[in-house]
């Protein structure tokens, strides 16, 4: 969730706040095919990551290009009316009532020691690392995705060399979006979610990425543990009510005392530079 989150801001300057919405999209893909399929959920990650991937591209190209270089706010009232009308969509077709998947093998869990882990969560976790660990290859050891790293650090630069600064944007913001739809699927095999669960994802990805600095693969997976082990704390402590207001604390601790994250990476005023 939060690498495409990552993604999105790091080459396009652009805070995104439809990411959730997004996700919400790829939950819903997931809980259509299986209900009607009966197809397993884990085997429509790439259906819902295409699908975003397609969406992502389109919108960045004739949409967000538009506003790429006007004010921030700008960006983040187009990107919220976006979310708007992602949600208000999602409600028109599915309504407001909360969905959930149940397996077959959603009971079964791993017990070793006294712990009991589901299967699931173990298969959420480690297909999360893989589209991690195929996002860092796809950067590093490709011709596009170094386009990628060169035009979000210097778009000028990278221009001088040929690279269409338009069309890195709109592969960027697809791929975020694919990522977005592909941890949407994931959490639809864990949570009950419905179309107004999205901006609670959002502010999420937001607190990661600031946490773990921005386009530092391993310092989101960091942060991203971190906040989860938080909010799980905090939950385990007694106050459930309180799992979602983590995040809101860990912002203002992250803005007040290290407003480039824990690794030192680049903030919003670096990305908006660039």
């Amino acid at each position: 969730m939060a690498m495409g989150f990552s993604v999105v801001w790091g080459v396009t300057g652009l805070i995104n706040l439809a990411h959730g919405a997004l996700m919400v999209v790829g939950a819903y893909i997931t809980w259509a095919l299986y209900s009607r399929t009966g197809i397993d959920p884990f085997m429509t990650l790439p259906v819902s990551a295409a699908a975003l991937f397609a969406f992502g591209a389109v919108l960045q190209r004739f949409v967000l290009e538009r506003v790429i270089r006007a004010s921030l706010f700008m960006t983040l009232v187009l990107t919220f009316g976006l979310n708007m009308l992602l949600v208000n969509i999602l409600l028109e077709l599915f309504s407001a009532d909360v969905r959930a998947i149940t397996m077959p093998y959603s009971s079964l869990a791993l017990e070793f020691a006294g712990l009991r882990v589901p299967w699931t969560r173990l298969a959420v976790f480690t297909l999360a690392l893989l589209l991690t660990l195929l996002l860092h290859l796809f950067m590093s050891h490709t011709r596009t995705g170094n386009a990628i790293r060169a035009t979000a650090q210097n778009p000028r630069a990278a221009a001088t060399l040929g690279i269409d600064a338009r069309t890195i944007r709109a592969l960027s913001f697809g791929i975020g979006a694919a990522l977005a739809g592909a941890a949407g699927s994931l959490m639809a095999v864990l949570f009950s979610f419905s179309p107004l669960a999205g901006d609670s994802f959002t502010m999420k990805a937001f607190v990661i990425v600031l946490l773990g600095g921005l386009g530092n693969m391993a310092g989101a997976i960091t942060a991203a543990v971190v906040l989860g082990v938080a909010e799980n704390l905090v939950s385990g402590l007694g106050a459930p009510g309180m799992r979602d207001a983590v995040s809101f604390f860990l912002l203002l601790a992250i803005l007040v005392l290290r407003p480039r994250g824990l690794f030192g990476a680049r903030h919003l005023v670096d990305a908006r530079a660039h």
